[in-house]
């Protein structure tokens, strides 16, 4: 008996069961190659000041990737998550003395709280609605930061977040040197690789895909929706607080445009560009886009105008992202 007469499907090649079970492994096993791909990155990256720069933005990617692509709901207040976690970070630097793994923490914990205060206004709000309330929050957290001149530089910017060494395990190692800075920032960002890998594999994982997919369905079987979306945002924003924390340490100062609604349009491109709900698309992105403005606007001042071509491209003939794309050609 053929195993279409069993299950009234048609029969697989060995083939496609092989490249099933590739594709299988390569799922299980995500957090682990994408780890790989960063360690190895910088050695074939233009500049290493660029490589690190994907390295952030991939990971406030990431944070935007499990509410937009894995829970389905568009935000344009990321960027109070990622600048309130650079300044915190930054704060805790300068002003309290904090070494600088402390202030990591400090800033990947501001993202959460932030993340709850917006979270629990904007949460019952639903599609567009929701994108504009958490717009115009976000806003609200610029212009707080931007007039707590004492605390924050105001529009100059947090300066004196300076790191130049770092002792770790024994170890004396020396920050400046642009290898050495993108390795510590890659530990923290491979840990949140399998942070994440392990929420998504979880049950409450499957309960996020569950209401990007049917949401009423999801209500129906028990499920608390709003308390998901909370709990999702929530996790959002320690990982864009933690990105926004690296960045702080990579730059030595954090610009108030960390906080601006640009950032939050960008990381909605960079997502968009390397393929939502997709488990290293917001690095693919990040890379695409930082590498077409850096390497482009040494051609041109003009840069945004080749930037928003390419992106429009994307849009048109990827709609799922370049990595999502790639990714739903090898399942067919």
């Amino acid at each position: 008996m053929t195993l279409e007469r069993t299950t009234g499907r048609p029969a697989r090649s060995s083939a496609a069961f092989r490249e099933a079970g590739a594709l299988g492994w390569a799922r299980r096993h995500r957090a682990a190659l994408a780890a790989a791909v960063i360690l190895v990155f910088p050695l074939i990256a233009p500049f290493k000041a660029l490589a690190v720069l994907i390295l952030v933005y991939g990971l406030y990617a990431l944070g935007f990737n499990l509410l937009f692509g894995y829970l389905g709901v568009l935000s344009f207040g990321h960027s109070a998550l990622f600048g309130a976690g650079a300044y915190l970070c930054g704060i805790a630097f300068v002003h309290f003395g904090a070494p600088w793994w402390a202030a990591i923490i400090v800033g990947a914990v501001s993202g959460m709280i932030v993340a709850a205060i917006i979270g629990a206004l904007a949460i019952r709000t639903r599609g567009i609605y929701f994108a504009m309330v958490t717009l115009a929050l976000s806003q609200c957290v610029y212009y707080l930061f931007y007039e707590a001149v004492g605390w924050t530089g105001g529009e100059n910017g947090l300066r004196g977040v300076d790191v130049k060494t770092i002792d770790l395990f024994g170890l004396h190692l020396d920050f400046v040197d642009p290898l050495t800075r993108y390795y510590v920032l890659a530990a923290f960002v491979i840990a949140s690789l399998f942070v994440l890998s392990r929420i998504l594999a979880s049950p409450f994982g499957a309960v996020i895909e569950a209401v990007r997919e049917n949401e009423a369905r999801a209500r129906a079987s028990g499920y608390n929706v709003p308390l998901v979306r909370f709990v999702a945002f929530v996790l959002s924003g320690g990982f864009c607080g933690l990105a926004g924390a690296l960045l702080a340490l990579h730059l030595s100062i954090v610009p108030i445009e960390t906080l601006h609604y640009d950032t939050s349009g960008l990381v909605v491109m960079m997502s968009l560009l390397g393929g939502m709900g997709t488990f290293f698309g917001p690095f693919i992105g990040a890379a695409i886009f930082l590498m077409l403005e850096n390497l482009v606007s040494l051609w041109t001042v003009h840069w945004q105008l080749i930037v928003g071509a390419a992106f429009v491209i994307c849009v048109l003939f990827f709609p799922r992202g370049l990595w999502g794309t790639l990714l739903e050609r090898l399942e067919k």
